[in-house]
């Protein structure tokens, strides 16, 4: 049973933002060959056997390159961010316009690829949703999320899966906020179930056009705060 990547010792991962550091400073550009490990060990007072696994860090963040028989090469001078990190870092506004292309093509797909399976778990999800109708604001949203990601499932597009569960964790916390600062369930503790259950008979009976424009609608404003 794999138990996942191993983390760093501490020691190395001084050596590494150390290294991060130089290299970020400009000492040694873009291009540059680096000292060897016998010389970095030296200079920053540890083994090479701790160098090494700082190097194999650095290559992996995007810092450097080995180049067989030649050296360890610099090839930048910062990290490439990962998605799920700029996801996280992003404002909500943004990532919620995002997502809502991406949901509004989701259940165009959903509606002509969905299968009988598919629709019970959408099925499923909506009473889901209505089940946490008593529950708080948390529970609820968790439960609005079950229920979009089965109509994602049922495009039948890995990509746009995984894409929609990067979004989740920002969405999640964007759309509790949103709760606790409208109030929006004080007056209806299951807002936006009809438009729920619209997206769920337009995918159900096949209709892509009428599915992603209730999509549309409701994602323009999520829990149906809007006006009439």
């Amino acid at each position: 049973m794999s138990l996942g990547p191993v983390r760093p010792s501490p020691l190395v991962e001084q050596v590494v933002e150390r290294l991060r550091a130089r290299i970020a400073g400009g000492q040694w550009a873009v291009g540059t060959r680096l000292p060897g490990e016998t010389t970095l060990a030296k200079d920053l007072g540890v083994g090479r056997s701790t160098v090494r696994e700082a190097l194999r860090a650095l290559a992996g963040a995007g810092l450097v390159r080995p180049r067989q028989g030649s050296g360890v090469f610099v090839i930048a001078t910062e990290s490439a961010e990962d998605w799920p990190a700029r996801l996280r870092r992003a404002a909500v506004t943004d990532v919620y316009e995002v997502r809502a292309a991406l949901e509004v093509h989701a259940a165009r797909l959903a509606a002509r690829r969905r299968t009988a399976e598919d629709v019970a778990a959408i099925e499923a999800a909506l009473a889901g949703r209505r089940a946490a109708v008593d529950a708080d604001d948390t529970a609820f949203v968790d439960a609005d999320i079950a229920f979009h990601a089965a109509v994602v499932a049922a495009a039948h597009n890995p990509v746009l899966a995984d894409l929609f569960t990067e979004f989740v964790p920002v969405l999640r916390e964007g759309l509790v906020d949103l709760l606790a600062l409208t109030g929006l369930r004080d007056h209806d503790r299951n807002t936006g179930d009809d438009a729920h259950e619209g997206l769920l008979r337009a995918v159900a009976e096949g209709d892509a056009e009428r599915a992603a424009e209730v999509l549309a609608r409701e994602l323009e404003d999520p829990f149906g705060a809007g006006p009439e």
